[in-house]
């Protein structure tokens, strides 16, 4: 199977390290679902690939595999010599999708599987039966132009990972994937592309219900990722402070809310999920880590499509308006989102 991998950041790489070492692994690797792993990527981290191929530390040890390395917003020729692939993994940020997209057209033929390994909501997404882009990722609907709804499955990553400098992927723990059709049940393209990862190592799992199982991530991650941005404050502190914890929890209710309305209806009480939180410890989340190397915030992803959704669906989301406004203005005013 060829995959390209578009972004090797700390997902992509972490992915990318995997099924290129999994490739490598022989008879332990059934012949049909073994792959062939290249990269789109860019900058310093561009670089790095090129000269050292993927590497990545992990409680495991130390990995390194070879990849072709080309650049995804360079030359076009470049990108197209890669070919079409059966297999493109997206893992860049929301942000950044708009202008790596035009360049993963090559890459796609009629077959081919896009999996968006992405925080928040997808640009395919939508909103229960409204299916105009969300003007929050997919402003215009360019991403959905690029990279056709038929091609893609939708995809849930946890792991918790971080780069170390550029190419070089911190695993820290967790090796699950959740991947289905976004449209539900059960399909053979699906099934072949869990199987790949499961060869890998990974604890790749097929869901009938993507739309849900994203959403729920984003219950969780919604609240947490932005105020820890703010605060400069580890999940457990966060929790930990009864105002904080309270705001957190008001801002869940109304995600749970738009929730039941576009059919993802979440079962568990936002003290069930905190709960779930706390396990994980002190741990710094990834928009915090963002914050503190001077990255761009995924902000609209992750908050703000969240709103658009309520807005389109009828439910009042005063608690998101404030967390939104509020982490909008921390982020500009450190150069950390585009101005108004």
């Amino acid at each position: 199977m060829k995959v390209c991998i578009v972004g090797a950041g700390a997902i992509g790489g972490f992915l990318g390290t995997r099924l290129a070492g999994s490739a490598g692994a022989g008879a332990h690797v059934s012949a049909h679902v073994s792959a062939h792993v290249s990269v789109l990527a860019r900058g310093a981290t561009l670089a790095a690939l090129r000269t050292h191929g993927w590497r990545m530390q992990s409680s495991e040890g130390w990995h390194q595999a070879p990849v072709a390395a080309s650049a995804d917003a360079g030359d076009a020729a470049e990108v197209a010599a890669l070919g079409v692939q059966d297999l493109v993994i997206v893992a860049v940020k929301g942000q950044s999708l708009g202008a790596a997209a035009p360049s993963i057209a090559p890459l796609l033929g009629p077959d081919t599987v896009v999996l968006p390994a992405m925080n928040g909501v997808p640009w395919w997404f939508g909103a229960g039966a409204d299916d105009t882009p969300l003007a929050s990722v997919d402003p215009g609907g360019a991403i959905a132009a690029a990279i056709p709804q038929r091609h893609v499955l939708g995809c849930v990553v946890h792991a918790s990972t971080s780069t170390s400098g550029p190419g070089v992927v911190v695993h820290k723990m967790g090796h699950g994937l959740i991947i289905g059709e976004p449209e539900g049940g059960v399909s053979g393209r699906a099934k072949r592309v869990v199987e790949l990862f499961v060869q890998a190592g990974f604890k790749a799992t097929l869901s009938e219900r993507i739309r849900y199982d994203i959403w729920y991530k984003l219950w969780g991650n919604m609240t947490t990722n932005p105020v820890s941005a703010m605060t400069g404050a580890t999940a457990d502190r966060l929790l930990d402070d009864p105002l904080v914890a309270a705001f957190c929890i008001a801002a869940m209710h109304e995600a749970a809310a738009i929730g039941r309305r576009i059919g993802c209806e979440i079962d568990e009480t936002p003290e069930d999920r905190h709960k779930i939180t706390r396990k994980l410890g002190a741990f710094k989340t990834s928009m915090l880590q963002d914050a503190e190397a001077g990255r761009p915030l995924e902000l609209d992803s992750i908050v703000g499509a969240v709103r658009e959704i309520g807005q389109r669906v009828g439910v009042a989301t005063p608690n998101i308006d404030a967390l939104l406004g509020l982490s909008r203005l921390f982020a500009r005013t450190h150069g950390l989102y585009p101005p108004a």
